[in-house]
């Protein structure tokens, strides 16, 4: 039984690393507790308690998680602090030991984390919990093959477009990833179920929803349905004008489906899909199930049926075995593709995965120069892709921006624009607004725009 008075009038402050999919959990994680009495901590206002949501798909993500941990614990002593998330699971017992930390969840248990909090609430001060310094210290976490359960998200926190998780989980192995160790094999809740929420984000006023997850091509695997099934379901939603697909395996990328968003009501012309190299031989090292040829015919047939599309590819550079050829056959590669950004990340080497039997290693040095000539090419792709419309109308969904500051937003292929202070409007704030695409903002990070 949940004691919801122990909480009334309580503060929390939520810190969430990584992934988008981490957000829509800790946005949803919010709304459960402020739903319990629980509001969020104003900006100098120590918390009750603390909740922060881990990654750990680098080594320097993990580093950045224990810093956070110590940075919320000595900012807010005396606060009951709870880690979840990826490195949460994956080291556990390591988190639970940090000093002030009560309460570590994997990622089986985070689905039950209002329970979890109120039998640990009341064990706090109780003489005969096994605490140190007034913390409990406790972890709770499966194996992997133990996690089953799936924690339904929905929720835009403190934004404008909403966060649905459609799946979660991954059993695809890649030789340099631990994703599948932290998050357990692909599981998903039913269409009906996810349909509902659409809906009910809808009735809220939401115009837009991003659809999330580990790898959502594998939807499904539970249900017996398929990810094109759920496209189809949801783009007959009414009230959501919007719909976008985080991230798609290219092998998981189907031609029926691209000729569906082709020609669906709402889903955008905007895509976002894993590439990691250009090199058919570090694909292979990598084991990943695709080819060049493959992606290539992806991207070409997006470009077919969608000429605007905005199409963003992530690039891992410095891999084990990706020798200095390899690099340059993965550089020709993406210059050849109409592309419009790359989201580059130097390899980190994670224990317990089968990358580090693979003897050719790139030094730091290098690895930096290469993310360097990919970034200066991603960047070269984008400011093309931006010019390309400078003039055209289109439509713009607004953003909230603080007061006196310039209001930003997105056309439906996902090019970022900006209205000047002059020409922001409080009630510009999530509404869809006809606009004439100018030239480049100051940095070059959007376009300027008028509203017709």
């Amino acid at each position: 039984m949940i004691d919801t008075a122990a909480f009334q009038g309580k503060t929390a402050k939520f810190y969430t690393l990584g992934c988008k999919l981490n957000f829509s959990e800790t946005s949803t994680f919010a709304r459960t507790l402020y739903n319990m009495g629980v509001r969020e901590a104003r900006k100098g206002e120590q918390a009750d308690i603390c909740l922060i949501n881990t990654c750990s798909v680098t080594e320097v993500a993990d580093h950045k998680c224990r810093q956070i941990i110590h940075r919320m614990v000595r900012q807010n002593p005396g606060a009951f602090v709870i880690v979840t998330g990826c490195y949460a699971q994956l080291e556990s017992e390591t988190v639970a030991k940090i000093d002030g930390v009560d309460l570590v969840l994997g990622s089986n248990e985070k689905a039950d984390l209002v329970q979890y909090l109120s039998d640990a609430w009341n064990r706090v001060g109780n003489e005969e919990a096994e605490n140190e310094n007034g913390h409990l210290h406790v972890f709770h976490s499966v194996k992997t093959k133990d996690i089953k359960n799936f924690q339904p998200s929905c929720s835009r926190g403190n934004r404008t477009r909403y966060f649905l998780k459609v799946q979660d989980g991954c059993n695809y192995f890649c030789t340099y990833c631990t994703i599948p160790y932290a998050r357990g094999f692909s599981r998903n809740p039913s269409i009906a179920s996810l349909v509902e929420q659409a809906e009910q984000a809808a009735r809220e006023g939401g115009k837009e929803i991003v659809l999330t997850g580990v790898n959502i091509g594998d939807f499904g695997e539970t249900t017996g349905e398929t990810f094109l099934d759920l496209v189809k379901a949801l783009d007959k939603v009414e009230g959501i004008q919007r719909f976008r697909i985080s991230s798609l395996e290219p092998d998981l990328l189907d031609d029926e489906l691209i000729d569906y968003c082709s020609r669906s009501r709402a889903f955008m012309p905007h895509f976002h899909i894993p590439l990691q190299s250009g090199s058919d031989e570090v694909l292979r090292l990598m084991h990943r199930r695709y080819d060049t040829a493959l992606f290539a015919h992806k991207i070409q047939l997006i470009k077919e049926k969608m000429p605007d599309a905005f199409i963003g590819v992530d690039v891992m550079v410095g891999c084990r075995g990706e020798r200095p050829e390899y690099f340059e056959e993965c550089f020709r590669f993406l210059e050849s593709l109409a592309v419009t950004q790359l989201h580059v990340f130097p390899y980190s080497e994670r224990p317990g995965t089968s990358a580090l039997s693979i003897p050719y290693v790139v030094d730091d040095r290098e690895k930096k120069h290469r993310a360097h000539r990919l970034l200066k090419l991603s960047d070269e792709k984008t400011k093309a892709f931006y010019a390309a419309h400078i003039g055209e109308e289109a439509d713009v969904l607004f953003e909230k921006a603080a007061r006196g500051k310039a209001m930003h937003g997105f056309t439906d292929n996902y090019i970022r624009v900006e209205l000047s202070p002059s020409q922001a409007k409080e009630e510009y704030d999530n509404e869809i607004l006809h606009v004439r695409l100018g030239g480049f903002n100051y940095d070059q990070s959007s376009l300027k725009a008028e509203i017709l």
